[in-house]
């Protein structure tokens, strides 16, 4: 298979995702979280849909055709994060409005390269099996692990369709073993260190890493900016990759971000380390901007830094770190995309009206030059 990115030659999407959009509100440039009884004003502040529309517009914006089943409400909110996702070329066919249920809200505190999080919100009108109902042909699937049964997976697996999960922070603390038996229908499965410690009780990430691979073909644990590492059970291969050095602004949804990456290079047949090396990068571009969905880099973004990556690397010495990280991301001559790239925009304080939003996306983001 060739290494540029393959998208489907049918009708099939390239990804489907279901779960919970919220509308993200991040807070950035905070030196610590506010003290009882204290109020801290900042510049940083940013909007966008969140939850699993991290992971949707980051794949869309690497070439996938994605497809999304989510409900929505048809409040404000809700109409804000339809037409933005609209916008983002996100296929909503298998996705619902609903009138008497508001949408969900996260806020977001970044600092210390770190974030802290309070969402709100009330149970979903319709879980996602209900949602997905008649499984959207797909050539991969992708599902954040809940508590509740989810039969749709098994009929992606059945479909042929590469079914890749994660799993969210778990609020009981029981961080029970149970979650994680939809894995046995599952291609690969991402959480990050934290996670995949506390659910197998394992010591460092590495052992959590083996024990996961008994119950599922490929394992990736993220470890933040230290980087990532992967088990292929199929194909025998094990990689790790090396964090990306950036100026972080916000880690909100760098792991949706590092997931469509990685699902990106499995689609397109890439082997173990590049698909890891990939994500690594995706993910760390994403934390230099403002929120987890709009964060998200384009083709262009990649390029960017790719040439400035080589320029840097020309100008040091053959061992040198930046001659080092350019022979680990060669592989990027092969996959950029040729020719002009669709541009992407970032997030911004303010919550277009719907009247901005359906006229060049208003005060809705920043168009990016690339």
């Amino acid at each position: 298979m060739s290494d540029r990115i393959d998208r489907a030659s049918d009708d099939r999407l390239d990804l489907f995702v279901a779960g919970t959009v919220y509308l993200d509100i991040i807070f950035t440039g905070l030196d610590a979280v506010p003290a009882p009884g204290t109020e801290v004003f900042t510049l940083g502040m940013g909007s966008c849909p969140g939850g699993i529309a991290n992971l949707a517009v980051a794949a869309s914006r690497l070439g996938l055709r994605t497809g999304l089943g989510t409900p929505l409400s048809s409040d404000v909110y809700g109409d804000f994060c339809w037409q933005t996702l609209k916008e983002e070329n996100i296929d909503l066919s298998a996705s619902r409005r609903f009138d008497d249920w508001h949408s969900p809200v996260t806020v977001s505190l970044a600092y210390d390269r770190d974030r802290s999080m309070v969402t709100h919100g009330h149970p979903a009108p319709l879980n996602a099996d209900g949602l997905v109902g008649e499984l959207p042909p797909a050539r991969g699937a992708f599902l954040g692990l809940g508590h509740e049964p989810m039969p749709w997976v098994r009929r992606a697996r059945e479909a042929g369709t590469l079914v890749f999960a994660s799993v969210g922070w778990d609020s009981t603390a029981t961080w029970p073993a149970e979650a994680l038996a939809v894995l046995s229908d599952c291609y690969a499965f991402l959480p990050n260190s934290v996670e995949a410690m506390r659910y197998t009780r394992a010591d460092t990430p590495r052992e959590a890493l083996h024990r996961l691979a008994e119950r599922v073909p490929v394992v990736v644990v993220t470890c933040g900016s230290d980087g990532a590492m992967a088990v292929d059970s199929g194909t025998g291969e094990t990689a790790s990759a090396l964090g990306v050095p950036v100026d972080a602004l916000d880690p909100t949804g760098a792991g949706d971000v590092f997931g469509a990456g990685f699902a990106t290079g499995t689609l397109a047949g890439w082997p173990l380390d590049r698909r890891l090396a990939f994500a690594n990068l995706v993910a760390a571009l994403s934390v230099q901007h403002f929120g987890g969905s709009l964060s998200a880099p384009g083709w262009g973004d990649i390029a960017d830094w790719w040439r400035a990556t080589r320029a840097r690397a020309e100008r040091h010495h053959a061992e040198s770190t930046e001659a080092e990280v350019a022979r680990r991301y060669g592989f990027l001559d092969d996959v950029i995309p040729a020719g002009p790239m669709r541009t992407v925009r970032r997030a911004t304080a303010t919550i277009a009206r719907l009247s901005d939003a359906n006229v060049g996306g208003g005060a809705t983001g920043a168009a990016d030059p690339h």
